[in-house]
């Protein structure tokens, strides 16, 4: 009777995937109502054709497998199919050669897809079912759809090898169970009914681990990992909902799976295992390395038939309930890893759910209906897609970031053991990742978490920072915060999933999906996603629309060669993530962590998935119609990108330990990574002094045709494409940055911040780049731009006392000296500067300087032949704070452009009315430069550069002396440390100089650490190493190159001069910079509150005019300066770029001789009472510079050029006046700049000596490398003689003389010098001035009132000077000198 029916579903399927079974065995004892096969090998080319997985298995066995039919209750209780221990293998598929051509053809119209659908009917399955004329077929099926929807499946110990180089992955779970399930989600047998089109299915996975282990050559594991993932249990609901009893398919099916706590272990060794993993994934779902391409979709068909050719009949739900929920699981992770989602992948996935829930016509022939009639109604039926939502759900998850170390055991033979250390977790609550799609015109993937955080633990490179015993809060620990707490939040991330008592399943209602792209957009917004995570929100739609509506198209119809394919499709691909208010903590615990990960996951290369492929043009394409063209203009596909970051706060914080000396040449591709492991006690540093930066919104978009490979080879194809073809070839990316502000706090010992003081006020910013795909394709069109870039800066301000500048130095330098372990220890009376309590008022509040500069437009383009660049800016301003009179502050304008500075020369501008400062004032600099790609490339037109400066006015206020010379008292902070580590101080007493730079220059590295000067600096022994040791430490050889290397200053003069040449030989030069006026008062000038703040000629003549007496000023007014080159016509400094020139320059030297006139060059001087004396009368100059240059043939691979440089300058007469007053106030302003500068360079010295640098990871120099003078640059950049702005070629050469090689350093000198290849600069230099008038006033010392004057004068001078190899000639010529001596008489002139 009904064994007749059912048992033939069950042996087909048994014997389907399983060897050797012998069929009347298992009849036999399925009518026995239970079957027990043991030791099964499963059938695994079956397995891998149905799969359609780019895996194959390498074995695959079940230990047991029982069935138990319970016969007389067929009806009311299930079916139970039990595996215990069940194993399978697999690795990847070698080369991926896997032909999908046999299973289907790969149709690229849809229409015949769908008829090759509906008339492939395989063959029916061998053993025929009687018909018996007892049972009514209506009944037959019912009972049979029944017994499908309550099977039990259960698999005890199921374990999953994952085998690929030296990676194995091994999945092993305890036990899976999947039942049927009433409304309450409770065990139950149940049945569609009319009433209710519902069936409800549990799946629950217990003791879930996951390892993944590294084996050796011969494939042993030596050492075994923790493991990734360790006993996880979790559950998986099903639901399906049917259009009505008869369905082949579930019209809705909802898979969700739920994870309360997923912790999960990452060791150092595991790290790039798992990196490599998540990159198959992406390789994988981009359809890099499995057969079914990206562009390409199987036929269902193909995964409904397999090699015997038998149907999947009515037990496919059956089977598939099982395994598929983990299968999607597994791919949703996958899409979680990478963002993007290709249509490989999706094709793939959707082609499984016929196979999963159909119920096939295949049962209808059981019960003797007629196949003919059964396939013409299956083709009047149209195939519906059936809306799939896939949810995985966890509560919390953490993962832990473990260091491994080796540890021997006690005894000699025992094995070694691996232990592992903490360092790094992190924290995540409330994650969601949903998909839902409908047959492959819709995808939606969203991803979410409520709240996460990264945390420090234990300690890192031997530095205990975190261990127990230090009693440190999580807060210090808690370096990385997002989102919101779950207990605050709600359930809000389960929200409509199946374990959301509220959703309409669980209320027994059909729950409305948004299926339409416009609909979803405006339903999904940034805003709604953050009100349901707060931390994270990713949203990833991919639609497809079919315009012409020829049926569903598959994505292959999207090839731009097939005129029938084109304008039908149309696809989008947009991504949106937000990211919520999340605060950044860098301090040295963090940043050496996050560095040491990366380290690891460095440590092992492995062969990428897919090989890029070359750029090459197809030599076989189709030239397009305008047809074809026109449609491909309406429509292109593209994927568009956004990130958003709302409220960032990201604080770096001074390094209390630096050891990035031993990761960062990792990183940067330098060298293996050492094993450090010098273990010091660890003291936190408080105050910890910290950078504060705030942003209140970053945007980043970015836009990518989908199929740029097909598109690049077309449009660059057609003659003229148009922009908006051309605009689809690259790739744009737009990133903009709202209020962005920063400042410096500090972290007292209760780990609470003090009042940031802010140093950037709040600034916004844009940038936007293109850049063009597949740049080889275009290799014939050189004007079309390979990249391109736009920047804009509307405002930026910076402000800062010396105090904060100092702070910051501080901190910059406790990063960038690499190698000290200790804290650093902060001046108190610095840190009581800058961070000021509240309500106490300083005694004397320093100045602060203001800079600000205002709308930066920045552009550039690169094409095949130029790279240029133009840009403006339109203002920059600096002035001064200073505490003034009655607590108020005072405003100096240090520095202001644009200015209008054209009547400044003379001082009559001081009596004439003068405009204020216009809103419309041009830009205060544009230009435009554009290089040739390949400077020696001879059919290159030359360089460019046009550019014009406007007037600048400056005012050297002695309040920025006050700025410059503060200095905090030397008392510095007391701090506790259990041993004598390293300290580096801000500040030091002043220790002697020269010897501090012998030592520091040439002590070893080891010594070097002590860093405390009275040592270094006095000790004899060290400085007895200095000395003594030099004539045995090195060998002549290398002193030979050393005292090489040490060139003449001719020699670099020589090669400075060839280096210049290079760049100005082919240079197409227009130069025009207004003139800058400078002002030098011996006190201070406060702009008064009656003029636009910041003009400094206004506040200069409200002084000057002023009530109170003005303080003596001295006005430098620098010459306007316009240079041309020759032949060049004068053209607007800001261009389109790129651009071309007229007369561009094609030959070397062409460009010469320049032009250069000077005009308006004066100096005056401003007295109280207004009084103006003047010191040097306007003048200025034309002059022409010419350059030619021949290559000499020397043998030498390096010949150099010889130059013949000639100058020409006319000058205009020069009267030069001179008074006492004007002498005292010269004198004054020399006094007070000579007295900063001391203060300055005694401050300089202080602070190299407090930083001596320690050359990280090198080599200790060889004492002599010093003494000579070419110090290493580590070792000349922190030389105190360096920081004052000297060289140390001095004291080099004095060292040099004393070395016992010293007359060697002649000799080379003298043989190089002989030597033909050196190149040979022949100079000559002329100048012609009419006129020079000196006036020298004085006060008559017999008679009051009236004033001496003598006045010599100089005619017609002209001096020349010819600088050959071989001689220097000097001419000078005076035609005409004269004295004359004045006297006034009182009221009368001289």
């Amino acid at each position: 009777m009904l064994e007749s029916y059912v048992t033939p579903i069950l042996m087909s399927y048994v014997n389907r995937y399983i060897k050797n079974l012998k069929p009347s065995d298992l009849q036999l004892s399925l009518w026995g109502g239970d079957v027990v096969l043991s030791k099964l090998e499963l059938k695994l080319d079956v397995l891998e054709q149905e799969l359609k997985l780019p895996f194959t298995f390498l074995s695959g066995h079940i230990h047991e497998l029982r069935i138990h039919v319970p016969w007389t209750k067929l009806g009311s209780e299930p079916v139970v199919i039990t595996i215990n221990t069940m194993e399978c293998i697999l690795k990847l598929k070698d080369g991926m050669q896997d032909d999908h051509e046999s299973c289907g053809s790969n149709s690229t119209n849809p229409s015949t897809t769908e008829n090759t659908k509906s008339s492939v009917k395989p063959r029916r399955i061998q053993q025929a079912a009687p018909t018996d004329p007892d049972l009514p077929p209506g009944y037959v099926q019912s009972l049979i759809r029944r017994v499908v929807n309550n099977v039990n499946i259960v698999i005890n110990n199921l374990i999953l090898k994952y085998v690929e180089d030296d990676i194995v992955l091994s999945v092993n779970i305890t036990s899976a169970e999947c039942y049927t399930v009433g409304e309450l989600w409770d065990r139950a047998f149940m049945d569609i009914s009319a009433t209710d089109l519902v069936l409800r299915k549990v799946i629950n996975f217990s003791d879930c681990t996951v390892c993944l282990d590294k084996r050796n050559a011969s494939g042993k594991i030596e050492f075994y990992q923790d493991p990734l993932l360790y006993k996880c249990s979790f559950r998986t609901r099903l639901h399906f909902t049917y259009d009505n009893l008869n369905s082949k398919m579930p019209s809705v099916i909802k898979i969700h799976t739920l994870v309360e706590s997923l912790k999960l272990s990452i060791t150092d060794q595991q790290l790039p295992m798992f990196i490599r993993i998540m990159q198959l994934g992406i390789a994988l779902y981009y359809g890099e390395i499995s057969n079914v391409k990206d562009g390409e979709t199987e036929d269902f068909t193909c995964h409904n038939k397999d090699i015997s050719g038998n149907i999947i009949g009515v037990e496919d739900e059956t089977r598939i309930d099982m395994p598929y929920p983990s299968q999607y699981k597994g791919q949703e992770l996958y899409s979680q890893q990478e963002d993007e989602q290709s249509q490989g992948w999706v094709s793939w996935a959707w082609s499984f759910v016929p196979a999963i829930v159909s119920y096939d016509d295949g049962e209808e022939d059981y019960l003797g209906n007629d196949p003919t009639s059964t396939m013409h109604q299956q083709k009047s039926q149209t195939l519906k897609d059936p809306i799939v939502s896939i949810g995985f759900y966890c509560t919390k998850a953490t993962v832990t970031f473990k260091l491994t170390e080796m540890q021997a055991e006690s005894s000699y033979y025992s094995p070694q053991k691996v232990t592992s250390k903490e360092v790094l977790c992190w924290e995540q609550e409330g994650t969601t990742i949903e998909a839902l799609m409908m047959g492959e015109s819709f995808f939606d993937c969203q991803i979410g978490f409520v709240g996460c955080r990264a945390m420090c633990l234990k300690g890192i490179m031997g530095v205990k920072d975190f261990e127990e015993n230090m009693n440190r809060s999580e807060t210090e620990a808690c370096f990385f915060i997002c989102g919101e707490n779950l207990s605050m939040k709600g359930l809000t991330y389960l929200t409509n999933s199946l374990f959301d008592y509220r959703s309409p399943e669980n209320n027994g209602t059909r729950a409305e999906f948004i299926l339409d792209a416009t609909h979803h957009k405006e339903t999904y917004t940034e805003v709604a996603g953050m009100q349901r995570f707060g931390a994270f929100y990713m949203d990833y739609l991919y639609t497809m629309e079919n315009s012409s509506g020829k049926g569903s198209a598959n994505q292959q119809d999207f090839s731009l060669g097939k005129s029938e394919d084109l304008g039908i499709v149309q696809e989008k691909s947009t991504k949106s993530l937000v990211i919520g208010p999340l605060d950044f903590r860098l301090d040295s615990s963090a940043v050496h962590r996050i560095l040491k990960m990366i380290v690891c996951a460095l440590e092992h290369e492995y062969e990428p998935y897919s090989g890029l492929k070359p750029d090459i043009k197809d030599e076989n394409e189709t030239i397009l119609s305008l047809e074809e063209v026109a449609s491909l203009e309406e429509y292109i596909p593209t994927r568009h990108t956004s990130i958003t970051l709302l409220k960032c706060t990201c604080t770096i914080f001074m390094a209390e330990f630096n050891l990035l000396d031993h990761l960062l040449p990792v990183i940067m591709g330098e060298k293996n990574s050492s094993n450090f492991m010098n273990t010091t006690n660890f003291q936190p540093l408080r105050p910890l002094p910290s950078i504060q930066i705030l942003v209140d919104k970053i945007n980043l978009e970015h836009s990518v045709p989908m199929y740029a490979e097909r598109l690049v080879q077309v449009v660059s194809s057609l003659t003229q494409p148009s922009d908006n073809l051309l605009h689809y070839c690259y790739a744009h990316c737009y990133l903009k940055i709202f209020g962005f502000q920063a400042g410096l706090t500090s972290l007292d010992c209760r780990g609470s911040y003090c009042l940031p003081v802010p140093i950037i006020p709040s600034f916004s910013t844009a940038l936007y780049v293109k850049l063009l795909k597949l740049p080889t394709c275009w290799t014939k069109r050189s004007q079309i731009a390979i990249t391109e870039g736009i920047f804009e800066l509307p405002n930026l301000t910076i402000q800062a006392t010396r105090a904060q500048t100092l702070l910051l130095q501080a901190i910059y330098q406790s990063w960038s000296h690499i190698g000290s372990v200790s804290s650093s220890v902060v001046n108190e009376a610095l840190m009581n500067e800058v961070f000021q309590t509240m309500g106490v008022k300083s005694k004397n509040p320093l100045p602060t300087l203001e800079g600000s500069i205002q709308n930066v437009e920045l552009k550039y383009c690169s094409t095949s032949l130029v790279k240029c660049a133009s840009g403006t800016v339109g203002s920059i301003k600096i002035c001064a704070k200073a505490p003034g009179e009655s607590g108020k502050e005072k405003l100096i304008p240090l520095l202001q452009g644009p200015s209008d500075t054209k009547d400044l020369h003379s001082s009559k501008w001081l009596n004439e009315s003068r405009k204020p400062e216009s809103l419309l004032a041009p830009d205060l600099i544009a230009f435009t430069v554009q290089v040739p790609q390949y400077m020696d490339y001879c059919h290159n037109s030359g360089a460019v550069l046009l550019c014009s400066v406007q007037g600048l006015a400056v005012n050297i206020d002695p309040v920025l002396y006050t700025w410059l010379i503060y200095q905090p008292q030397k008392r510095t902070s007391r701090h506790m440390q259990q041993q004598p580590v390293i300290a580096v101080p801000l500040v030091m007493p002043i220790s002697r100089r020269k010897e501090d730079e012998a030592s520091v220059g040439s002590a070893p590295l080891a010594k070097q650490q002590s860093y405390q000067a009275s040592e270094y600096a006095s000790s004899p022994i060290k400085t007895k190493t200095v000395t003594e040791s030099r004539p045995l430490s090195v060998p002549v050889k290398a002193m030979l190159s050393i005292t090489e290397g040490c060139r003449s200053p001719e020699e670099r003069m020589k090669e400075f001069i060839g280096a210049v040449w290079n760049a100005v030989k082919r240079l197409t030069l227009q130069l025009e910079i207004q003139s800058c006026c400078v002002f030098i008062p011996n006190d201070s000038l406060p702009s008064p509150s009656t003029i636009v703040s910041g003009d400094i000629p206004g506040t200069v003549r409200s002084w000057y005019h002023g009530q109170t007496s003005m303080p003596g000023t001295l006005v430098l007014c620098l010459p306007q300066i316009k240079i041309i080159s020759a032949g060049h016509k004068y053209m607007e400094p800001l261009q389109e770029i790129p651009f071309v020139i007229p007369r561009p320059i094609l030959e070397e030297g062409d460009a010469f001789p320049w032009t250069i006139s000077l005009h308006h060059f004066s100096v005056y001087t401003l007295f109280g009472k207004q009084v103006t004396l003047c010191l040097v009368d306007p003048m200025g100059c034309t002059s022409t510079l010419a350059v030619t240059s021949q290559k000499l043939l020397a043998t030498a691979p390096d010949a150099r050029h010889s130059f013949v440089v000639c100058l020409h300058v006319d000058l205009e007469s020069l009267e030069i006046k001179c008074s006492n007053p004007q002498v005292q106030l010269l004198y004054e302003l020399t006094d007070i700049m000579r007295k900063v500068w001391n203060k300055i360079q005694k401050r300089g010295s202080l602070s190299a000596s407090a930083y001596p640098e320690t050359m990280a990871g090198a080599v200790p120099s060889s004492p002599v490398r010093s003494s000579v003078g070419t110090a290493p640059p580590d070792t000349s950049t922190c030389s105190p003689s360096a920081d004052i702005g000297t060289t140390t070629e001095g004291d080099s050469v004095q060292a040099g003389d004393d070395s016992p090689f010293s007359d060697s350093v002649t000799l080379e000198q003298t043989t190089s010098n002989i030597g033909g290849s050196s190149g040979r600069v022949s100079l000559w230099m002329q100048w012609v001035l009419p006129k020079i008038t000196i006036k020298l006033f004085a006060p008559d010392p017999e008679n009051k009132g009236t004033e001496l004057c003598m006045v010599s004068e100089l005619e017609d001078l002209s001096a020349s000077i010819d600088v050959q190899d071989v001689y220097t000639k000097v001419k000078c010529k005076v035609e005409s000198f004269n004295i004359d001596h004045y006297r006034s008489r009182q009221l009368q002139n001289f």
